[in-house]
């Protein structure tokens, strides 16, 4: 481990053409894999279920999918054959049974064959069995969720197409998809499309454009964008306020921020704890403790009354200052008035005593949060790896140690969940010194930690370190396995990395190690988020037909990414 501390080696950043050199002894490595086909064909769903259609009739049944003694090998083929049946009855001027149809929607989505569920409300709306408003919006919902505002928006024009009905929760949807990730101006043409429709937004959408604006253009374009929404017909509410309130205090503009909460009744909002809160983060920040004092007086009343989160402020607040005693009368505080602590309220407070070094008083106030049965977390952790910046690691680990005992989790279980979450957080270097002690005291690393320490190495683009974890488990006689090959994977993928992950990826192979569906699936995204859709889609289509990768994967990539060409 201590070989490991010692390595600094610079890695340069690559072109989107060596991504795809890299890809050219790609397939070649590709190992056999066996695989089960998902499909046993519409042959087989006349061959399994009792139904018969008559001439005459023009609703029919679906076969049944959701039986509770299917393990999810058979529900899953069960649930593909009564998609096959419903698109070919469909197809034979059938109208299916709309609530059949609706559950077959749900439980696609469930089982994130999306593409299956845009298709069953297509071949719905097209037998006329539409399926009715909540249907529509929870799809839309669903792929905007998972980031597929496009396929959402194609679908939105394709049931428009039908003649479907739009409603404001619908485009709503959109709006909030897009602003969520990141694709604000886009989210400002659709919602004067919707608005010319004469569908009208809600307060929820609002406030996810006025978040999008203060966090892509700053709070001041924000502002902006609310006088036109009011001068547009509009009526935002007090949270869409409170959105800009939070914006001032995160730009630092903590005066304007005051005036624009004393302004609040004048514009017809009285503001509640959540403003308040707010504002009392903002001032306690900048220890402007006279004025959080007023505003905490005024915290009074049914929509107005301190909770758990405005205590935790407090003692944050007073923690990050230095001032111990005040943020333990909080906690003290807290206790008297029936709130219980937990371990965001603790944490804090650990965080500064280790951070001036005092050790007793950490471990005091350890026993305390336990006693209290305020349980530590991963805050809790890596708070204690705050006594390793001051070079007391021999320290942290005792701790560390007795507080696993006390926790009665067993020690190795406890330790590499430590290491995990000290690497989660972006701490991988007091991870690595709690680690070497931890060694000493017989702890063996396992697979898991292994991976844990190399994903942590790539949040923190220490991609060459994070390759010679793999050197580092050779020479302490363990194999790396998959689980280690793909954390490093995808930790270059991550970093703009993907032709160091075709190296990689061709190293697993020569030492032997199995690629698994995973392996792949990070590749695929790893080429795509390199904005080379064009090859992405090539591979991934080669995965699917050497049957490597599965339907679902094949779906699910196509969409996320937008990948023509493929088997879908």
């Amino acid at each position: 481990m201590s070989a490991f501390l010692r390595l600094s080696l610079p890695v340069t950043h690559p072109c989107a053409e060596a991504t795809r050199k890299s890809c050219n002894g790609f397939f070649s490595q590709i190992p056999t894999a066996h695989t089960h086909s998902l499909t046993r064909g519409f042959s087989r769903v006349l061959a399994t279920t009792h139904i018969t259609i008559s001439p005459k009739e023009t609703i029919f049944t679906l076969p049944s999918w959701r039986s509770a003694q299917n393990d999810p090998r058979t529900r899953e083929l069960r649930l593909h054959d009564a998609f096959l049946y419903l698109e070919y009855m469909v197809d034979k001027g059938h109208k299916p049974d709309v609530s059949q149809g609706t559950q077959l929607l749900y439980d696609l989505c469930k089982a994130n064959k999306i593409r299956k569920s845009i298709r069953v409300m297509e071949l719905m709306v097209r037998s006329g069995a539409s399926p009715d408003a909540a249907v529509y919006t929870f799809l839309v919902n669903h792929l905007c969720k998972r980031g597929n505002v496009g396929y959402a928006m194609q679908l939105v024009e394709k049931m428009e197409n039908f003649g479907y009905p739009t409603s404001s929760v619908t485009y709503n949807s959109l709006v909030r998809g897009l602003c969520m990730h990141g694709n604000f101006s886009q989210s400002l043409q659709l919602l004067d499309r919707l608005m010319q429709k004469g569908l009208v937004p809600n307060v929820f959408t609002y406030s996810f454009l006025l978040e999008a604006a203060y966090k892509e253009q700053g709070v001041d374009e924000a502002m902006k964008l609310l006088d036109v929404i009011v001068s547009k017909g509009g009526k935002p509410n007090l949270v869409s306020h409170n959105v800009l309130l939070t914006g001032l205090c995160k730009e630092g503009r903590t005066e304007e921020a005051v005036q624009y909460f004393r302004n609040l009744p004048c514009k017809g909002f009285k503001p509640n704890v959540v403003s308040y809160n707010i504002l009392l983060r903002s001032l306690c920040y900048e220890q402007r403790w006279e004025e959080a004092n007023k505003l905490l007086a005024e915290m009074d009343g049914e929509e107005r009354s301190p909770t758990i989160v405005t205590y935790n402020i407090l003692i944050g607040s007073f923690a990050l200052h230095g001032r111990i005693d005040d943020a333990l009368k909080i906690l003290d505080e807290m206790y008297a008035t029936n709130f219980k602590p937990s371990a965001a309220s603790y944490n804090p407070i650990i965080a500064r005593l280790c951070k001036d070094g005092k050790v007793d008083v950490v471990v005091k106030c350890l026993d305390h949060m336990i006693h209290k049965y305020a349980y530590p977390n991963e805050g809790t952790y890596n708070a204690i790896a705050m006594l390793c910046d001051s070079g007391k690691v021999q320290e942290a680990f005792s701790i560390f140690q007795d507080l696993g005992s006390k926790l009665s989790i067993p020690p190795h279980e406890f330790y590499k969940n430590v290491v995990s979450s000290l690497c989660r957080k972006g701490n991988t270097h007091p991870a690595f010194q709690v680690l070497l002690e931890m060694t000493k005291y017989g702890f063996t690393p396992d697979s898991y930690t292994y991976s844990s320490l190399i994903r942590g190495l790539c949040m923190e683009a220490m991609l060459d370190e994070a390759l010679q974890i793999l050197a580092i488990m050779e020479e302490n006689n363990r194999k790396p396995d998959v689980d280690n090959f793909n954390a490093l994977i995808l930790g270059l993928c991550k970093s703009q990395r993907t032709d160091l992950s075709f190296e990689v990826f061709g190293m697993m192979i020569e030492k032997g190690c199995m690629p698994n569906e995973t392996t792949y699936t990070i590749l695929v995204e790893g080429i795509a988020h390199e904005e080379e859709t064009e090859l992405a889609a090539e591979v991934l289509k080669e995965l699917y037909l050497r049957q490597v990768v599965g339907r679902n994967t094949l779906e699910r990539l196509a969409m996320q990414y937008d990948l023509e060409g493929l088997p879908v």
